[in-house]
């Protein structure tokens, strides 16, 4: 137990070492870690909020709407399939109403004449069945029930569906918001879901929710309409706005000259089909422009509609206002396209990135919003190294007094366990919260606790007139049943609070089980080295505790 070859005890050491050259750039200025050689790191443990201040939203996702957006979107496929097709030798299907009720959540369609009952039938399962099963999320989840009674066929979102899409809102909306406040990944932000409905977002260092708010609110919802130029956009606005239409205001960048033009409601292509944008100099005005690009999809359905409509209008529509309404010269089969206006270069780069970074799945409400500001999070470091601090003296103070030599070890095994910590803290660039310090705090205590079970052991061995070697020998091997069960039951409660908690309770879950690991490493494992030399290379006749 306490032979070690050379090998074995390079290796040990060499991890401490490895350990503290991670957990040096923190006690370095920003511009020291610069100017280290390239193979040292210079990742650090990142303060969180409540440390470092920043801003922090509560913000609600409308998932009720995200299902009504699939269910009209649903329609509008249906109403579109229902049309003659002239390529497939398919007639027009006739229909007498096709309406979506929010309340109850189904689509009815009836028919005008009956005799087409089967043939509608199957054109709208074309529709439903193309996405029968949730296979994004891989459940298996039926999307939609169709039902058919007389000349009315009906199509319901299966509970399981409304589900799994509400849950899939408030995931996309994390990864929206992420890339919308984090663009290059370099931000220690932190965004997770809370509850059902709910999204936390904090973002350290950032003292203006205000502005955080305006960022992210922004819905970035990009449609493409055709305009109905039968409809007076003056009429319209006077209340003679015919179901189906809606009258949008053009953006002040549009620099179009017209206040507002009525548009059909239902768009021809969505958001969600681009896969690209980007901003350049427009060739032909000198200003700025956006580029898009369309995903398969989106690049068929361009491709056909700009093809069957040329010398009409085609709406771009973000956020509710129109950014660009052009006449459409030609096909445009290429899947690309431009958005042209009087953009400066900080609105064309801005609206690029809104349409890169995706749209909002849903309206995002703000429930709750506060600004930490960085006097308080001082304080608590204040606060929190002054705890670790006195803890740190009291525990070596203690173990020296307790058990002497072997009491230098075990402070020495203290001090290379919170250089781990801080080590492995700053490889994985962790966030270091005030519960975070908290478990660290918590750790010390601990980490003395298995060395106390060792040298309680030896001691019971050497009144029982053991050798001192044999008495260390036994006391590291009958301890570590009691070790490994005290510390696998606190990293398995440490894993819980990991899994389950949110915020600041996974900081300290995280701190209490890097700490449980290398406390085990440096109690079990380093102390016995150090003591392994001692009385090998001594063999003292009488060992003190």
């Amino acid at each position: 137990m306490l032979q070690f070859s050379k090998y074995q005890i390079g290796a040990i050491l060499g991890l401490v070492i490895f350990g503290a050259l991670f957990a040096a750039p923190n006690f370095l200025s920003e511009e020291s870690r610069a100017n280290l050689p390239g193979f040292l790191p210079r990742t650090t443990i990142n303060l969180g909020l409540d440390l470092r201040g920043g801003s922090y939203l509560l913000l609600g996702v409308d998932t009720d709407k995200v299902i009504q957006d699939r269910m009209r979107a649903t329609m509008a496929d249906i109403r579109r399939e229902l049309r003659p097709d002239r390529a497939a030798g398919r007639d027009r299907v006739a229909i007498d109403t096709l309406v979506y009720n929010e309340n109850t959540n189904v689509i009815s369609l009836r028919l005008r004449d009956a005799s087409q009952l089967e043939e509608a039938r199957e054109r709208v399962g074309d529709v439903t069945d193309a996405g029968a099963f949730n296979a994004a999320l891989g459940l298996g989840t039926r999307t939609f029930q169709v039902s058919v009674s007389g000349a009315r066929i009906d199509i319901e979102m299966t509970a399981d569906a409304r589900r799994d899409f509400s849950s899939e809102a408030v995931r996309d909306s994390i990864e929206v918001v992420r890339r919308r406040i984090d663009p290059t990944g370099n931000k220690e932000v932190a965004i997770q879901p809370q509850g059902e409905a709910r999204i936390v977002v904090q973002v350290p260092g950032d003292n203006d929710p205000e502005a955080l708010k305006a960022l992210i609110n922004r819905t970035g919802q990009l449609t493409f309409h055709r305009e109905d130029p039968s409809v007076d956009p003056v009429d319209a606005q006077s209340g003679l706005l015919p179901p189906g239409r809606m009258l949008t205001p053009f953006a002040d960048f549009a620099n179009s000259g017209e206040i507002s033009i009525v548009l059909v409601e239902d768009p021809e292509i969505t958001g969600d089909m681009v896969v690209n944008a980007s901003s350049s100099a427009n060739p032909d005005s000198g200003g700025f422009q956006i580029n898009f690009e369309f995903d398969n999809r989106g690049a068929m359905r361009f491709g056909d509609y700009t093809r069957n409509n040329i010398g009409a209008r085609f709406a771009i529509v973000l956020d509710n206002e129109v950014i660009s309404a052009p006449v459409i010269q030609g096909a445009i089969t290429q899947g690309q396209g431009r958005i042209t206006g009087d953009f400066s270069a900080a609105e064309a780069a801005q609206t690029a990135l809104l349409i890169r970074s995706g749209a909002l799945p849903a309206e995002l409400t703000t429930l709750e919003q506060r600004s930490v500001g960085p006097d308080l999070g001082a304080d608590s470091v204040r606060a929190g190294t002054l705890a670790l601090i006195i803890g740190f003296i009291a525990v070596i103070i203690y173990m020296i007094a307790s058990y002497g030599r072997f009491g230098v070890y075990a402070d020495v095994a203290l001090v290379a366990n919170l250089v781990l910590i801080a080590g492995a803290l700053s490889l994985f660039g962790s966030t270091l919260t005030l519960p975070g310090i908290a478990g660290i705090v918590l750790t010390v205590g601990m980490a003395v606790d298995a060395n106390v079970l060792i040298f309680e052991r030896i001691r019971e061995e050497l009144s029982n007139g053991k050798s001192p070697i044999n008495a260390a020998e036994i006391g590291y091997q009958k301890a570590w049943s009691a070790i490994l069960d005290a510390n696998v039951t606190t990293f398995f409660a440490a894993m819980i609070m990991f899994l389950l908690g949110a915020g600041p309770v996974r900081g300290f879950a995280i701190t209490l089980a890097v700490g449980v690991v290398t406390s085990v490493f440096t109690a079990y494992v380093l102390t016995r080295v150090l003591a392994g030399q001692y009385l090998l290379s001594r063999r003292p006749k009488q060992l003190r505790l």
